[in-house]
């Protein structure tokens, strides 16, 4: 079995087919939105191939340590990871074909309209070991 991390974006990947943002969807599309994906995920419990899902919030900050005694600094002149991650789901499959399939149905969850996104997915094999060093 590997994991595989199945990135959901909120921007920075290809457009989706059905490219409407979630604040602009109504209260029944939202819930469809959110059964599809426990529905998914409850499936992937029952094959005792899901390991995690979350959702993340829109807020955050980048922090880094600016040394001894000071405090961190927050921000920065980067593009915020809460304008591009909207979530993500890790599970444990037999080979990446397993979890290209699985990212290819998690991709037709309802949006607006009621229908599919078809959002494309980051789909990420987790570090097996790590890098060798040579020198």
């Amino acid at each position: 079995m590997a994991k595989y991390l199945l990135l959901k974006h909120y921007r920075g990947a290809p457009a989706a087919v059905n490219d409407v943002p979630m604040d602009q969807w109504s209260p029944g599309e939202i819930s469809a939105h959110m059964r599809f994906m426990h529905d998914f995920m409850a499936r992937l419990e029952k094959t005792g191939e899901f390991v995690d899902a979350q959702a993340l919030a829109p807020e955050g900050m980048w922090v880094r340590y600016e040394g001894e005694g000071r405090p961190p600094v927050t921000d920065g002149p980067f593009a915020e990871t809460k304008d591009l991650i909207a979530g993500w789901v890790v599970i444990d499959v037999d080979s990446e074909e397993r979890a290209v399939e699985l990212a290819g149905e998690l991709s037709a969850a309802p949006g607006a309209g009621g229908k599919p996104i078809h959002e494309w997915l980051e789909v990420r094999p987790f570090l097996a070991a790590p890098p060798t060093i040579t020198e």
